[in-house]
């Protein structure tokens, strides 16, 4: 083979690389209800936050704030099913999701707590940036703020969104990677029920 002949292999290789790779980050983000995982039958931490435990994961407790500040840890809710969501107001995939997180709650918020976590890196998202988002789309679901990145290290939140759903017990029963619809929040809010 001569050069010309390799450089167009390998430049094909690589754009067909890049083509697969992103058809499979836009399937892996996309908004389906396919993108819900359940978490039955994983290993846990257990109760001195190490190791494993049997067949369930237990949740992990961190601590975020209120926009006044006010300290909150999610073992403050255990006793209600939890819908944990991981969001910026810069991320597109998490702003598309968010009417179906205002809708869920509007129906479901005094049977099961809300926690729509904001990723306060300081920089790209702030305190204010955030909440001047929520405030101009007129959502009214609790927003804490994770100014510690405390939430995000417990949960290794690499990507955003991402959504747990917790049983009353603090049991994770199911996670979503990416944005998701309102479908696929019915069917976690659906699983944490049945807990």
């Amino acid at each position: 083979m001569n050069k010309k002949t390799i450089i167009a292999v390998v430049t094909a290789a690589l754009l067909f690389g890049v083509i697969l790779g992103a058809a499979l980050l836009y399937d892996r983000l996309g908004g389906s209800a396919e993108n819900l995982t359940p978490v039955a039958g994983s290993t846990t931490a257990d109760e001195s936050g190490g190791g494993t435990s049997g067949t369930e994961r237990r949740m992990y407790d961190f601590t975020v704030y209120t926009l006044s500040g006010e300290a909150v840890s999610l073992s403050d809710f255990v006793g209600k099913p939890v819908v944990l969501n991981f969001w910026a107001s810069w991320c597109s995939p998490c702003k598309g999701e968010m009417p179906e997180f205002e809708d869920a709650y509007r129906r479901y918020g005094k049977d099961i707590h809300f926690l729509m976590v904001n990723m306060t890196d300081g920089r790209s998202e702030t305190v204010e940036s955030a909440s001047d988002f929520v405030r101009s789309e007129g959502y009214t679901f609790p927003v804490y703020y994770d100014t510690d990145t405390d939430a995000a290290m417990q949960y290794a939140v690499s990507s955003i969104p991402m959504t747990f759903f917790i049983g009353d017990d603090g049991i994770v029963v199911a996670y979503a990677v990416g944005a998701i619809d309102g479908d696929t929040i019915q069917r976690g809010i659906d699983m944490i029920f049945e807990e």
